[in-house]
């Protein structure tokens, strides 16, 4: 396959290389000639680019991060009104098969990456800021506009919704839940949390 020239082009391809291997063998089972062969590169041609493989990983998870972020917020600003915002929102986290189930997949098996490297750790951080804001940012609008009685602050609320999807997406990639028992899970606690009948099962 023809080779991209330039520096950009070509890191691109191999995070794109990275991004298939990560997901084949996990972070901690992916090799540097793993790598090197899904790019069709020699591994020195790798490390040309990206000296340090765990460099390359953080790489891999800002691109996941961003494709995972941008699909939500366009889910979001797509719905009208508070509460089909907050369905929206719900929705979007949910690992549905297909494309959200390998992102979120990918997402995960990097999370030793996490936990080693500290361009890792800090675009963790601002993701989980991230998603926490889109639910803030939702749940605020519906208590000014009259829409949710929530049952406590909406930073507070916003990030247990982020806690409860990490928890119950780690179910489905076991095996333990599907993604519509995460949905439905999910619609029980905005309930509970903003008081609005709608999200009742059924409604």
């Amino acid at each position: 396959m023809p080779r991209p020239k330039n520096q950009a082009e070509r890191r691109a391809h191999l995070i794109n290389a990275a991004t298939r291997a990560v997901i084949k063998r996990g972070s901690t089972g992916t090799k540097l000639r793993d790598i090197a062969e899904a790019a069709e590169l020699t591994p020195a041609s790798v490390l040309y680019y990206y000296p340090d493989v765990q460099d390359l990983y953080a790489a891999v998870l800002e691109r996941g991060i961003t494709t995972y972020c941008e699909h939500r917020e366009q889910e979001i600003a797509a719905a009208q009104g508070p509460v089909e915002q907050l369905r929206a929102c719900i929705r979007s986290g949910v690992p549905w098969p297909g494309e959200a189930e390998q992102n979120t997949r990918l997402l995960f098996e990097l999370f030793p990456v996490v936990l080693r490297n500290e361009a890792a750790a800090e675009q963790d951080r601002v993701f989980v800021a991230r998603q926490a804001e889109l639910y803030r940012d939702v749940l605020q609008r519906g208590a000014d506009g009259g829409d949710f009685a929530l049952a406590g602050a909406a930073p507070a609320l916003a990030r247990s919704f982020v806690a409860l999807e990490d928890g119950y997406a780690i179910e489905l990639m076991i095996g333990a839940a599907t993604a519509e028992e995460i949905e439905a899970r999910l619609l029980a606690h905005a309930r509970l949390v903003t008081g609005n009948p709608a999200f009742t099962p059924g409604n």
